[in-house]
């Protein structure tokens, strides 16, 4: 179910969507239901929820320890959130060490820097300055 809040000449309505299915909507204004038509079936929408795994832990209750392997294969790199890219600190063929400063990304107006997960060289950069993106998004292709 989505809450939205509307002003519409002062007056306020808040908008609960419970259902919709193809060209219908069930929806609450202000409490009081409506089915609405739709000229168009509603795009369907997939929210994936990433969770953090839990650290495996040995008999003590240690956390064990993995080293990470040389990765081989390109591979990109992900927005980790919503925002917009201030900066692109690399170019493509450029070099990059695991920890170095990729990007510098606005989000929830507070600059967040995005630094390369693996050691490689940028094959391609997907987004420029500038520009708006979703979490989970390619920001750049590490080979």
């Amino acid at each position: 179910m989505k809450q939205f809040k509307y002003i519409i000449n002062g007056n306020v309505y808040n908008v609960s969507v419970n259902q919709v299915e193809d060209t219908t909507a069930e929806v609450e204004v202000n409490g009081t239901p409506y089915k609405v038509e739709m000229d168009k079936p509603a795009k369907k929408e997939f929210v994936t929820i990433k969770r953090p795994a839990q650290a495996p832990t040995t008999s003590t209750g240690a956390p064990v320890v993995n080293r990470h392997s040389a990765e081989t294969s390109a591979a990109a790199l992900k927005s980790p959130l919503p925002g917009v890219i201030l900066t692109v600190d690399c170019k493509v063929g450029d070099t990059v060490k695991r920890g170095q400063k990729l990007f510098v990304l606005e989000a929830m107006k507070m600059e967040n820097i995005i630094p390369s997960d693996r050691d490689g060289q940028i094959v391609e950069i997907k987004v420029g300055k500038g520009d708006s993106v979703l979490e989970g998004a390619d920001l750049v292709i590490i080979k």
